[in-house]
């Protein structure tokens, strides 16, 4: 469900003009086709499918409307293609490579309708904000009952409200955006002045949506009480947690709604003509997007020197990051800016009070910054109606990992790790059981499969010993180790620390250590003791917020995963079947059938057996690739401990 809960109209002639030319170009008196062009619509090639579309509608004469649009989030389905017909509601298409983009153009110029992408069709009313109902349904419109496209197991129970624009409109177009609502929350906010914007942000109960939950309102607040003639407000974009990437999908899919809220914000915070998007350099689509909204916003007079003829200035600048974890670390991240080596320094005083340049600064991240024109729009208590007691609105996460589905899923906070796993995403891709959860990136912790109902919010998660992060969330299947897993976090977070205090660097480099030892097969009594004790060093003495939650991949390891770990440890065992010198694969004789499907699989040859008679592994010629076990209908190839005889093998041969 993307409809924005307002009826309200603009004032300004500006964007009456805006409204009604961006209302004429989503729903054209020809057909509309819009094909997701994010990054992982052209990871999916995209790219070809445009140009075999454009190819396509020339070559049968067919006039339609090509537009490129932002990530609609189901990405498992990319390139996603969006058909709307004049007065029809519009079908969404997944799957649509190069070769099928044909078919599509086929039915608009009167053939068969592609029904094997067809994945269904949206509300009317959501094209935009509800004045362009149908009138005559075009004839090509299909016969026969078409799934609304929220009543699909990936979308079902999503409240796409801060992604409401993403994979409708184009990301470049201001008038689209205005069409959408788009500046609505900017007036208003003009007209009723900075007091009531911070009193909405603080009732709407809005927290920051990088990590830590720090109340926005009050923090605003705090900025503009500071003493100061020059203040700033800055995007945080750099967005570095592996498998990430809700920020990125904002920007390259909706970045008028992140320049909207910066501006509200420096209106709030008083004395603020200034704001940066800080934004790594390894996103340079959204970047390029990112340069052509603020071009566009300052060339309609919605940037500058006299916003919305307000009198009030403001512009925003990009900085592109290096890419450096640590970065995200909101003192480094100011470091950063300044030219500066991006290391954190300690708290207090607080950027709100002395932050870019020693000035007081609001930084804030891309998602908590595309909240603010939500909130204003739909007012504050029916925002913080949506939502848990201690955490309001919605939160947008990227669902990757073991999982049928992946993609952008925004639901409301407080829903369940369940349905987001188990519904938006499908299940598991592949095994039979759910392992663990991640959550927050490689700060965060996982969490056991028995821990599926736990709603997610701040207080929640915090409480089963992992946090919110930015969104990240990686399911984990029964094939995952996790201690390998640990190590592969520790590994990450030791190559990001920047080193400037003790504890992080000494701490992560000495619990890596410990991993890689344990996973290698020498593991030893003492090291899981030894493990807590750096975990817990390293939290209590770090000195930034990175550095604290560097070792609770390891914490949340020893609370919930620790039989694993002492299997690996104590049984030199792993079970999972990743750690290679703790295990071997064997075959059970009274499941193995003699199929002969794990002998054609092997690539080493390793496997011999007569049809129809149990089949035996040489495991002198094993190389443990798994391809076996992948192979086996029967489940009969299992993980078991290495025997004394297994010693000496060199399984990398």
């Amino acid at each position: 469900m993307t409809a924005i809960p307002t009826s309200d109209r603009p004032f300004s002639p500006l964007l009456r003009a805006l409204r009604e030319e961006g209302l004429a170009r989503l729903a054209p008196k020809v057909p509309r086709v819009s094909l997701g062009m994010a990054s992982c619509g052209l990871a999916a090639g995209a790219r070809e499918t445009w140009d075999a579309l454009r190819a396509a509608l020339a070559g049968r004469d067919t006039v339609a409307c090509l537009v490129p649009t932002g990530c609609l989030g189901w990405c498992q389905k990319e390139p996603l293609v969006e058909v709307r017909l004049p007065g029809s509601p519009a079908l969404v298409f997944g799957r649509v490579t190069a070769e099928a983009a044909d078919q599509v153009a086929a039915w608009l110029a009167g053939g068969e309708l592609p029904r094997a992408h067809l994945l269904g069709q949206y509300p009317a009313a959501d094209r935009s904000d509800g004045q362009t109902q149908p009138t005559t349904p075009d004839p090509r419109f299909p016969a026969g009952e078409i799934p609304l496209i929220w009543d699909l197991p990936f979308y079902r129970g999503q409240l796409r409200w801060v992604t409401r624009n993403c994979g409708f409109v184009n990301p470049a177009d201001l008038a689209e955006y205005v069409a959408r609502g788009g500046y609505l929350a900017l007036e208003k906010a003009l007209a009723r002045g900075p007091e009531w914007v911070v009193e909405q942000v603080t009732r709407a109960g809005l927290r920051g949506r990088g990590g830590a939950g720090f109340p926005t309102g009050a923090k605003w607040q705090a900025a503009r009480r500071a003493p100061g003639e020059q203040k700033y407000v800055i995007a945080n974009a750099d967005e570095g947690d592996p498998g990430a990437y809700m920020d990125r999908g904002l920007l390259e899919g909706d970045p008028f709604s992140v320049i909207e809220g910066m501006t509200i914000g420096a209106l709030a915070v008083g004395h603020c003509h200034e704001g940066f998007v800080y934004v790594r350099a390894e996103y340079p689509l959204a970047v390029e997007r990112l340069e052509t909204a603020i071009a566009e916003a300052r060339k309609a007079g919605l940037l500058g020197e006299n916003v919305l003829g307000s009198g009030f200035a403001f512009e925003v600048h990009v900085v592109r990051g290096a890419g450096a974890f640590v970065c995200g670390e909101e003192t480094a991240l100011l470091a950063s800016i300044e030219g500066r080596p991006g290391e954190p320094r300690p708290r207090p005083p607080f950027p709100s009070e002395k932050g870019l340049w020693g000035r007081p600064t609001v930084i804030n991240n891309v998602e908590t910054w595309a909240n603010v024109p939500l909130i204003l729009m739909s007012g504050a208590q029916l925002y913080a109606s949506v939502g848990s007691e201690g955490s309001k609105g919605t939160k947008v996460f990227s669902l990757v990992g073991d999982v049928s589905n992946t993609g952008l899923v925004e639901v409301p906070m407080g829903a369940t790790l369940r349905h987001m796993v188990e519904v938006n995403g499908g299940g598991l891709s592949r095994g039979t059981r759910i392992k663990a959860v991640q959550t927050g990136g490689p700060s965060g912790g996982f969490l056991p499969a028995s821990l599926l109902d736990l709603p997610v919010d701040y207080e929640s998660l915090t409480g089963a010993g992992t946090i919110m992060g930015s969104g990240g969330l990686v399911v984990m299947g029964e094939r995952t180790c996790m201690v390998d897993v640990a190590r592969y976090f520790l590994s990450f977070t030791r190559a990001e620390s920047c080193g400037k205090c003790v504890p992080c660097r000494e701490g992560t480099h000495r619990m890596l250590q410990i991993l890689e030892r344990i996973c290698a097969g020498g593991g030893r009594p003492d090291d899981v003791g030894l493990l807590e004790e750096w975990a817990w060093a390293v939290k209590d003495g770090s000195l930034c917020g990175l550095g604290q939650t560097a070792p609770n991949p390891v914490l949340s390891l020893l609370r919930y995963f620790g039989d694993e770990l002492e299997q690996h440890v104590r049984d030199r065992f792993c079970p999972a079947g990743v750690c290679r010198e703790l295990f071997r694969f064997g075959i059970v004789p009274e499941t193995c059938t003699g199929c002969g499907a794990c002998l054609r699989a092997c690539p080493r040859g390793a496997i011999g057996g007569e049809p129809r008679q149990p089949h035996i592994i040489d495991q002198a010629r094993c190389t443990l690739c798994g391809v076996c076990r992948d192979a086996c209908p029967f489940e009969a190839i299992v993980v078991e401990p290495r025997s004394p005889a297994d010693e000496g093998v060199n399984r990398n041969e």
